[in-house]
């Protein structure tokens, strides 16, 4: 098994890639880069780090925190935090880095370092290429004995990432109250176990009941918040007469919602609904990425602003979204990313606009107010994902993709981030995954059969040319 090594952090299975000696070297590499970007600023480099409650993520941490304090590095320990409140930590310890210890939605035999600049966003493709250098040359920038740095650990970034989100100007606590919410919160067991039933409760959910909230690490399903996954989350939720669920991945970057009826509201829309409710506070240019639904564009187009599209990635949608200052964007997989807090996939605030925006909906609501109703308002697309196994080289699969666009003359290609086919009322988008070795094929369409006619049809037809480039 190969390391994943991207914009996404240095991602692997413990144990087998991902190893001591390649955690130590990034510590040390990581550590030897953001020393070289102070230029002259005196002082011992801050370096904030947090971590998931994956059962590896402690002696990572552990080895990790240590590599960087022999390294000279100041370090602020979180313990266990969100991803989005590492984030928060970097830029309010006013650190020079962050190194998030998470492998996200990946099972449970894998671990990672996700790795965040000054500014507490992840690194862009020409800062993780300085720190590439850094990691083939083998020049760290290790502290004498009388230099070494410390470790100081730090509680209280989840408390004040609660209150920087009841902060956000569109959030309106007595709306929320009025509804009498009762909410089932899943957390796989991950990073979000306590700090969002604890959020649920700020913002004033009537009643929060919980499953997978025990932050034992040990992930009770496939931690990937997708419907083949949740019918324990379903089944609890409607034991309980919950008016909906809020479900998050295992480092709280993604978000899901589940409907009253058992219907999953759809990750793709969690950021459509919350562009759509922050674009009636606050109007401007909104980002996805190419693989995120077209309903993102249709709120856009109603409301009169621009909706652009970035390659996969999310230092990719932040780069884009800074250059466009675009107020509100993300990915289609639940990431919120909402400048007014901080530039990264956060569902934490994605669950303040989210419950937010619900609540103000079944306010001026004259007839049903369920979720599954809310759902409707929004427009109808299907999507679906598949997954091609793929371990030929980049050269293979550039001419698969010129191939595959050459056999469709009827579709725009788009080959910004692998291949992205857009039809009349349709699209396809196959990419290389940044976490997995793996090819993903998105595919949407306005029904259920057109969307799986098309990926049936592309998966075989991307199988067939890839075994013709490997022979």
């Amino acid at each position: 098994m190969s390391l994943m090594v991207s914009v996404s952090g240095v991602r692997g299975i413990v144990g087998e890639s991902l190893t001591p000696r390649v955690l130590s070297s990034f510590s040390q590499a990581f550590a030897t880069w953001i020393r070289g970007r102070m230029q002259g600023v005196e002082g011992a480099p801050v370096v904030v780090v947090g971590r998931d409650t994956r059962p590896t993520g402690a002696v990572i941490s552990q080895l990790v925190c240590s590599t960087l304090a022999l390294c000279g590095c100041q370090v602020v320990d979180l313990g266990i935090a969100t991803t989005p409140t590492v984030e928060l930590a970097v830029t309010g310890e006013e650190a020079q880095g962050g190194i998030i210890i998470t492998a996200s939605h990946n099972p449970l035999e894998w671990n990672a370092l996700k790795l965040l600049n000054q500014q507490g966003e992840f690194l862009d493709e020409v800062e993780l290429e300085e720190l590439l250098c850094v990691l083939r040359e083998e020049k760290y920038a290790l502290a004498r004995w009388d230099g070494v740095g410390t470790i100081t650990g730090n509680s209280s970034y989840d408390a004040e990432h609660i209150r920087q989100v009841l902060g956000l100007s569109c959030v309106d606590r007595s709306v929320i109250e009025r509804q009498g919410f009762r909410v089932l919160v899943d957390a796989v067991e991950g990073a979000g176990s306590f700090i969002v039933p604890e959020l649920c409760r700020a913002l004033g959910i009537d009643a929060v009941e919980t499953v997978a909230c025990g932050g034992t690490g040990i992930f009770p399903r496939n931690p990937e918040p997708v419907a083949e996954n949740l019918m324990a989350t379903i089944e609890a939720m409607q034991e309980r007469s919950c008016d909906f669920a809020i479900v998050v991945d295992p480092d709280v970057d993604r978000l899901a919602l589940i409907c009253e009826d058992g219907s999953l509201f759809g990750e793709e829309y969690t950021l459509v609904v919350c562009a759509d409710f922050y674009l009636q506070h606050r109007p401007g240019t909104v980002v996805n990425n190419l693989s995120s639904s077209r309903a993102l564009h249709d709120i856009a187009m109603r409301h009169g602003q621009q909706c652009l599209s970035a390659k996969v990635g999310e230092a990719n949608v932040t780069a884009l979204m800074k250059s466009a200052n675009a107020v509100i964007g993300g990915e289609g997989n639940g990431g919120v990313i909402l400048p007014e807090l901080h530039y990264g996939r956060d569902a934490l605030a994605g669950i303040g606009l989210f419950v937010q925006a619900f609540a103000a909906w079944r306010e001026r609501s004259a007839g049903e107010k369920c979720l599954s109703a809310f759902r409707s308002e929004y427009p109808l697309y299907v999507m679906i994902k598949r997954k091609v196994r793929f371990d030929a080289g980049r050269e293979n699969l550039d001419l698969v993709f010129h191939e595959i666009a050459d056999a469709h003359p009827d579709a725009h290609a788009n080959m910004q981030d692998g291949l992205k086919l857009d039809f009349e009322d349709s699209w396809v988008h196959m990419r290389s995954s940044n976490t997995e070795p793996i090819l993903r094929i998105y595919i949407e369409a306005p029904t259920a059969e057109e969307a799986e006619r098309l990926a049936g049809l592309f998966c075989a037809e991307l199988e067939e040319r890839i075994e013709e480039a490997e022979g």
